[in-house]
């Protein structure tokens, strides 16, 4: 039969629109995914602080030694196979194969349920002996109580893997949300409940990661709704063809498919938690040997925890930004654009220093009365101001690596962060038993500074970009110059005016931080819009702040025009 021209204009224009429809989908997906990710990225940073206030440092410390353990082991069990089973779920699906991929859930459900079931019994029956390597026997109970987790999870992994290969992010996305919703709820009511049932520490920190148990389950639940949902729709599904296919390939051969695709990744994702770990198992033990003392070293660690959870939300905004970097530098690369490539790197990095700068120095200058706020004194608050500077380099870690995976630089960051391993394992070694927990912050700060320059050298080598030294020194400079003498005329200013008024000394530093955390972050960013250090290039990474933004900018520089970008 003879397609006329105008039928074939007509079948090209249904393609693209078909085209366009996938790919807003996929875009939209991807941000509500993204959306989510940072909501329970949120609830697990926040939960930490009623856990400190209620329980105290000693449970705060053993929580945050065992808690990196079961995210190693989790995301060495699973983090690849959600990659991995979204991989040949979408190939399935495009061949019309829905039933080969309910079988690749099946085989995918079978092999990661093996997988959690022998690591649960190995850190269930092996509490103890981990304990012994950690150096802190109350963490036996605390490693227990989370192993449980581990034979829900994985079933959990494989269920967001094939709605993600369906391209449908909602379910991922619901999930996520209603897991650290429900491990938020169960880690505060165990608290409340154990605390006032007078339990030791061991036994509270053991109720607050067994929030990670519900919260597993809940979220197994959610995902169990939709893929019953789905498990309807079967019939509309499958086809001929898809029947044949599926018998054309055995379980064992998709096993072994899913497992070598998933492993590399999984080998990948385990280094982040790994930097982290190393923490957990250096740390108690030099405390131990420098204060005499079991109790005293948890409770020293869990001191030394406190100024991570608000380097982690600085470190959610990069993250949350990078998401746009690394299919903005692919596109810039598959089309051959050298100067585009280059213009993005670097904007990206120099926006990514400015937050990081801004964010490190604010919380520096804010340690005392952020601490007394957060954690009810002001205990360790040198130590969380030298924290604050691994904000800096983990958001420059972080956007950097988004860099160079989008210009095709994939093994770079990881190998970062191997470095980064070493030296902070050898920075405990040396710096704790000389200056304690303020070592070990010491130490923090010199690793990620690493990763972020190693990073930063590849990026250069890779893209050709060039780092003045104005935007990244001068003009900064003089922003948190202007950010710390406000910050320093607040603080002295409401010391006299809580003193003189009788302002109880938790409420007058709740309102001196809150205070100074949007006072100095205006005053940051109007000095560099001032100075121009931020330009409207720079802004249209977030379109919603450039919107907001833009009149202000015309206003501080009607003369001044943007840098030039590339067209």
């Amino acid at each position: 039969m003879r397609v006329t021209g105008k039928e074939q204009d007509q079948q090209k224009q249904g393609l693209q629109r078909h085209g366009d429809g996938k790919q807003n989908k996929l875009l939209k997906g991807a941000a509500l995914l993204g959306g989510a990710a940072v909501l329970s990225k949120l609830l697990g940073t926040l939960q930490k602080i009623p856990l400190q206030n209620v329980a105290g440092d000693v449970a705060f410390g053993i929580y945050n030694a065992v808690y990196p353990l079961y995210i190693l082991i989790l995301f060495a069990a699973t983090a690849g196979f959600p990659v991995a089973v979204s991989k040949f779920v979408a190939e399935r699906v495009m061949e019309g194969d829905h039933p080969g991929a309910k079988r690749i859930v099946v085989v995918s459900s079978a092999l990661l349920m093996s997988a959690g079931l022998l690591l649960f019994l190995l850190l269930y029956l092996g509490a103890e002996t981990i304990a012994g390597w950690i150096g802190i026997t109350q963490t036996a109970t605390a490693i227990r109580s989370v192993s449980f987790a581990l034979l829900l999870s994985p079933v959990l992994a494989v269920l967001r893997g094939y709605f993600q290969g369906y391209q449908n992010m909602v379910p991922t996305a619901v999930s996520q949300v209603i897991e650290q919703l429900i491990r938020v709820i169960t880690m505060v009511a165990l608290l409340l409940y154990l605390v006032a049932l007078a339990y030791d520490e061991a036994w509270i920190a053991a109720g607050a990661t067994f929030g990670s148990v519900t919260g597993a389950g809940a979220g197994l639940v959610v995902m169990a709704v939709f893929w019953r949902r789905e498990r309807r729709q079967d019939a509309r599904k499958a086809t001929a063809a898809g029947s044949e296919m599926e018998q054309a390939i055995s379980s064992w051969q998709w096993a072994k498919r899913i497992t070598v695709y998933a492993i590399p990744v999984c080998l990948g994702a385990i280094v982040v938690p790994l930097l982290t770990l190393v923490d957990t198992f250096t740390m108690p033990r030099l405390l131990e040997a420098s204060f005499g003392s079991e109790l005293e070293a948890m409770r020293q660690f869990g001191l030394y925890n406190r100024g991570f959870p608000l380097v982690q939300l600085v470190v959610m905004v990069a993250s949350s930004m990078s998401a746009v970097l690394v299919p903005a530098i692919a596109e810039a690369k598959l089309s051959g654009r050298v100067d585009l490539i280059r213009f993005r790197a670097e904007m990206s990095v120099r926006l990514a220093w400015l937050i990081g700068l801004g964010a490190s120095f604010g919380l520096a200058f804010l340690a005392v009365p952020i601490n007394l706020m957060l954690y009810t004194s002001t205990e360790a608050s040198w130590t969380m101001a030298v924290l604050a500077f691994t904000a800096l380099f983990s958001t420059l870690n972080a956007v950097s690596a988004s860099v160079l995976q989008g210009a095709g630089a994939i093994r770079t960051p990881a190998n970062a962060l191997l470095v980064a391993i070493v030296l902070k394992a050898l920075g405990n070694i040396v710096l704790v038993p000389r200056w304690g927990i303020d070592g070990a912050a010491l130490s923090a700060v010199i690793a990620y500074a690493a990763a972020a320059g190693l990073n930063l050298v590849q990026l250069r080598r890779s893209t050709g970009v060039r780092f003045a030294l104005r935007p990244y020194a001068v003009s900064p400079t003089l922003a948190v110059g202007l950010m710390g003498g406000g910050l320093a005329a607040l603080q002295g200013l409401a010391m006299l005016a809580t003193a003189a008024w009788h302002v109880p000394e938790r409420w007058g530093a709740s309102a001196i931080a809150l205070i100074g955390v949007a006072g100095g972050a205006a005053v940051y960013a109007l000095a560099l819009l001032r100075s121009g250090s931020i330009s409207r290039d720079e802004l249209r990474l977030m379109p919603e702040l450039e919107r907001k933004l833009a009149p202000l900018l015309a206003k501080l520089r009607p003369r001044r025009s943007s840098r030039r970008r590339p067209k």
